[in-house]
């Protein structure tokens, strides 16, 4: 048999064909997402209001990819101001271009689009994406993210028979306009008008409830399976606490590390915070019962809005829930919440993204190159504007972002003088900068002089939290750290007149995030960026994006919407230059087999 062409040979062309075939097909897939941004008309508290939806849904669509997929979102702003969307707890490796934060990113015009592109690098678990600009998370704009293991990579429990995401938030009838206006005010918000799970408002589980007639959330199930549930509390302010009537909820995971898996029948979850619990259907199933999520450490409110109640419904119910609500743990006590908080350990022993298990990466023998002390106050005028402070320092947004600057080499946009510690003089408005050493470990101590529980988020990483206490930070506090098996996470809380401290490995080149979650504060000003820069030319990370929007000081570099590269068309494109080599080549070989 001869072969065409005559120098080629069959072998050689079978071997040149399942190599390419081998490189176009092994790559991590793409996924697509087309969403439009706008506002909606509820009646989640039985007053009609707007939020923000998604594709017309509120909360908006889950985002339900795998370990290392690249995610490719199309975002139309429907909005009448300026959006972006952050990916809370997405580590963006190499890419901060992609976090949709004010510092790294331009925001979206109204009637404008955007392409989002990220791919979720070594990393599984639960996390949720909102909208980080303008006040607008309080009229919604949500949804959940979901990263499922690889096949190969086993998870360290059966694989439940269903997977249930539920959003609980505190939620206010007032605009996020209002809002806004409200906060620079320095008008408190007080008890929120009432608590929602997945959009939706209580279950009448009240004779003061029953004339209501609005919506309420329903979650079906089958008597004896067991259901992974992914909750978040997407709210702006209230720490909120979770429970099932007559239901154990086994922690297994939150925010992309499994836990030592343990039994809870209620759990504290703080603003910004994401856990996955394994729950049983182990009741008789001849009625349905209430899920609540009911406020903590807040004012308190005589509205019966103000806990969060949705129904399980077992397909065998006869009839509704009854009794009264689980009871939660007493209101003022944070030393029960703080104590769960330390009960929440990672599980040395399960992989996680990866084969090695996650206690491989041994945190609390390495050598800490920084150490931070942050301290939060509260709000106080400063220059006869209502601010916010972390070492006496508010974080001002310039109008150009922070990573557009260090890309065109821009002077006087940020400094990188963040101090360690908090100075004695007066506080100040500045765009300050932690200066963080690439692949240098630092250790991080949040210190809360306010009066109530703050969620510290971080973009770009997981860190390790080591240690949380009453009282001031001193070097002594150490000692109660936990070196061995602290849970990683991207979200932690830090209570009133308390410490939190963390362990975070500086690997992940960018310029990130460092906020206080709770809405208020991060608006007020209690924020900071870390700069990590690799010394060294490293060809992974990512370059600027070819659809990036110029504002501020680069706003004559932008290009009109219709000029601009269609972003998410450029994978396709990929992938269809492949199928296209691949089909070539398989038609040859076919046709020098044919001869």
């Amino acid at each position: 048999m001869r072969c065409s062409p005559p120098h080629l040979p069959c072998t050689s062309l079978v071997v040149l064909f399942l190599s390419v075939a081998t490189v176009c097909l092994a790559a991590d897939p793409y996924v697509f997402f087309d969403w439009t941004v706008s506002y909606l008309t509820a009646s989640p508290l039985g007053t009609r209001q707007q939020v923000i939806g998604i594709n017309g849904q509120f909360p908006g669509p889950i985002l339900n990819v795998t370990t290392n997929w690249n995610v490719v979102v199309n975002v139309k702003n429907n909005l009448d101001e300026p959006l972006l969307l952050t990916w809370n707890g997405i580590q963006h490796r190499k890419n901060s271009w992609q976090d949709g934060v004010l510092g790294t990113n331009c925001p979206i015009p109204s009637g404008w689009n955007w392409t989002y592109e990220f791919q979720v690098k070594d990393q599984i678990g639960s996390f949720f994406y909102f909208p980080s600009t303008n006040f607008q998370r309080a009229a919604g704009g949500y949804g959940g993210i979901i990263i499922n293991n690889r096949d190969i990579i086993p998870v360290p429990f059966l694989l439940p028979d269903g997977d249930v995401t539920l959003f609980i938030s505190d939620w206010f009838t007032k605009s996020h306009k209002k809002l806004r206006k409200d906060v620079e005010s320095k008008i408190d918000f007080g008890a929120p008008d009432g608590i929602l799970i997945n959009g939706f408002g209580p279950f009448p589980y009240s004779s003061e409830l029953a004339s209501g007639g609005f919506p309420y959330g329903t979650i079906n199930v089958e008597p004896g399976r067991t259901y992974r549930f992914r909750v978040h509390n997407s709210g702006i302010a209230t720490t909120l606490n979770f429970r099932i009537q007559n239901h154990n909820l086994l922690l297994v995971e939150t925010e992309g590390s499994y836990t030592v898996q343990q039994n809870y029948t209620n759990m504290d979850i703080h603003v910004g915070q994401s856990f996955s619990f394994l729950v049983t259907m182990d009741q008789s199933g001849s009625n349905d019962y209430y899920i609540v999520a009911s406020t903590r450490f807040t004012k308190s409110s005589s509205s019966p809005k103000a806990t969060g109640v949705a129904i399980l419904h077992y397909s065998s119910s006869q009839g509704p829930a009854s009794g009264p609500l689980p009871d939660p743990p007493i209101e003022s006590d944070t030393s029960f919440s703080m104590n769960q908080a330390r009960s929440i350990r990672l599980n040395v022993s399960a992989g996680a993204a990866r084969p090695n298990p996650q206690g491989s990466f041994k945190y609390g023998q390495i050598t800490v190159t920084d150490v931070y002390v942050i301290v939060n106050s509260p709000p106080e005028k400063i220059d006869g504007r209502l601010r916010a402070t972390l070492n006496g320092i508010s974080y001002l947004p310039p109008s150009t972002p922070l990573k557009l600057a260090q890309q065109y080499n821009i002077s006087g946009v940020y400094k990188l003088d963040f101090p360690k510690r908090p100075m004695n003089r007066h506080p100040k408005v500045d765009t300050s900068v932690m200066n963080g050493t690439y692949k240098g470990f630092m250790e991080i101590i949040f210190q809360n002089s306010d009066t109530t529980v703050k969620s510290y988020h971080l973009d770009g990483y997981a860190f390790f939290v080591v240690g949380m206490d009453f009282g001031l930070w001193t070097e002594n506090s150490r000692s109660l750290y936990n070196k061995g098996d602290g849970v990683a996470r991207s979200t932690t809380q830090v209570f009133p007149g308390a410490w939190t401290a963390i362990l975070v490995y500086l690997d992940n080149a960018g310029m990130w995030n460092l906020r206080i979650d709770n809405l208020a504060s991060w608006y007020l000003g209690q924020e900071v960026y870390l700069n990590v820069v690799n010394p060294e030319i490293d060809t992974s990370e990512n370059s600027i994006p070819e659809n990036t929007i110029y504002c501020g000081r680069l706003s004559p570099l932008q290009r009109d919407q219709s000029q601009r590269v269609n972003f998410s068309g450029s994978p396709r494109s990929i992938f269809a230059t492949s199928r296209g080599i691949l089909l070539a080549l398989f038609a040859i070989l076919i046709s020098s087999l044919a001869r």
